[in-house]
């Protein structure tokens, strides 16, 4: 039977208003509830578990298929960055105890100036949630690096939160385990801190293989390449700007606040 959507007054005819979408009216009810239920988490997690294995087995050909359009079964990308980012710094800081045991490490060796060794240990043990943050720097990086193979710069964000998604994966199932069994010896688990940063260039590749099939491999290697002097570059720039702020704000609460910045 036909009625009026109680959103934008159309006749419904189905169970959907064919103008804005909104479902035909029913009563709030136990059925209601139980459906919204089961929706919320059965189809959540279904799109959250789907999005997950693709990115772990083709990470690249994942984002190209949801950048083509693909996009009913798999997770928001960047909500997915979101979610991944906050268990990552979750396993991070409460299981493994990253911050304190690299600030305990860099202290005890005197090896630069505190602030060196408190930005390092906040860089290492926050990695996924700073890079998250510079998603867009990152997006504009792989535009430069990339132009001209045809997609723009949202598409790059896009593109980058897969890429994040796909680095802390990487995190969680490789490194992170790792770190827990060497976590008592802080000399291992340096080493280990520096897996993924000497994995990064071989993960790019496989993602950008995948999302450039008909590429050829030089072509790829080549902008990988002049992608990492991108965020060599971008890195160091940031350090710059974060000592600059940090040294105009130690001037403005005296001399003494100095010492933080000179090394030791």
């Amino acid at each position: 039977m036909a009625e009026n959507c109680q959103n934008c007054n159309e006749v419904i005819t189905a169970s959907f208003c064919g103008n804005c979408g909104q479902k035909k009216y029913k009563r709030i009810d136990r059925k209601y509830i139980w459906d919204e239920i089961q929706y919320t988490f059965l189809h959540t997690n279904k799109g959250f578990l789907y999005s997950v294995k693709n990115i772990i087995k083709n990470p690249g050909k994942t984002a190209r298929e949801f950048i083509d359009g693909n996009r009913v079964n798999h997770y928001k990308p960047i909500l997915l960055a979101f979610v991944l980012s906050g268990i990552s710094t979750f396993i991070s800081f409460k299981i493994i105890g990253l911050s304190k045991i690299l600030n305990q490490f860099y202290s005890e060796r005197k090896v630069s100036s505190q602030f060196m060794n408190d930005y390092t240990t906040f860089f290492n043990s926050y990695n996924s949630i700073i890079m998250l943050l510079l998603i867009p720097l990152f997006a504009l990086f792989t535009k430069l690096a990339f132009r001209k193979w045809g997609h723009n710069y949202y598409e790059h964000v896009v593109l980058n939160a897969y890429v994040l998604c796909f680095y802390t994966l990487f995190s969680i199932i490789i490194t992170y385990p790792i770190m827990y069994l060497v976590k008592d010896n802080p000399n291992y688990l340096i080493n280990v801190t520096s897996l993924s940063m000497v994995a990064t260039p071989f993960m790019l590749f496989w993602f950008f293989k995948e999302f450039y099939p008909n590429k050829p491999v030089k072509s790829i290697i080549m902008r990988i390449f002049l992608l990492i002097i991108y965020m060599i570059i971008g890195f160091f720039l940031l350090l710059i700007l974060v000592f600059i702020l940090g040294l105009g704000y130690a001037k403005l609460i005296g001399p003494e606040a100095l010492e933080y910045f000179r090394p030791k």
